[in-house]
């Protein structure tokens, strides 16, 4: 298993930007997590609104540019599973690239940027106890508690860290084709017609 070096901070403008002061030596594998964020961004500069209780948090790890639609793969399906791991029976999806919705709302984002040399940054963001106003949005919000789903933030990084680390393992030894298969499985959408 991996074995990951967990920061914990008070409060931080973007747990994306705070951990790249922790990835200072080859081979790390950092997990940042902050009980406020005040400056939470999410996919083409929108902004992430981060309330209280909910789970802010990024890692940071060395991998392959060339790998980094796997890592996507990997980073949303650890996500998936480890809601349906808290509650079998919910109904979860995953929503390319970044968005997993619950009850067709969504509850939780991903933002992957670059850090120095071949370190990869996933910001993560989860609606634990409450979701932000939906109006103007894709689609609607709704949080893990609504959704009848008891857990904290700190709880559901932990478990969500253990998932990922099983995954990535796994990616790193040759199974990508069955993790794409899992994804696929799990995503909206797939094999219904669409308009573009």
């Amino acid at each position: 298993m991996i074995n990951w070096q967990i920061y914990a901070l008070p409060e931080t403008s973007s747990t994306n930007d705070a951990i790249k002061e922790y990835c200072n030596q080859k081979g790390q594998y950092v997990a940042l997590r902050a009980v406020k964020q005040t400056a939470g961004r999410g996919r083409l500069g929108r902004k992430w609104q981060s309330l209280d209780g909910n789970l802010f948090f990024s890692m940071a790890l060395e991998i392959p540019l060339k790998n980094l639609g796997m890592l996507i793969v990997c980073a949303s399906l650890s996500l998936w599973q480890t809601i349906k791991k808290m509650q079998p029976s919910a109904s979860v999806c995953l929503k390319w690239p970044n968005d997993v919705l619950l009850n067709g709302a969504k509850v939780s984002g991903m933002l992957l940027e670059k850090g120095s040399d071949e370190y990869i940054i996933i910001g993560i963001g989860v609606n634990i106890v409450q979701h932000p106003d939906s109006a103007g949005m894709l689609y609607p919000t709704t949080s893990l508690a609504k959704a009848g789903i008891n857990t904290t933030a700190q709880d559901f990084m932990m478990q969500y860290l253990q998932q990922f680390s099983h995954n990535f393992e796994r990616m790193q030894n040759g199974e990508e084709a069955l993790l794409r298969q899992q994804w696929t499985a799990c995503a909206k959408g797939v094999g219904r017609k669409i308009s573009v």
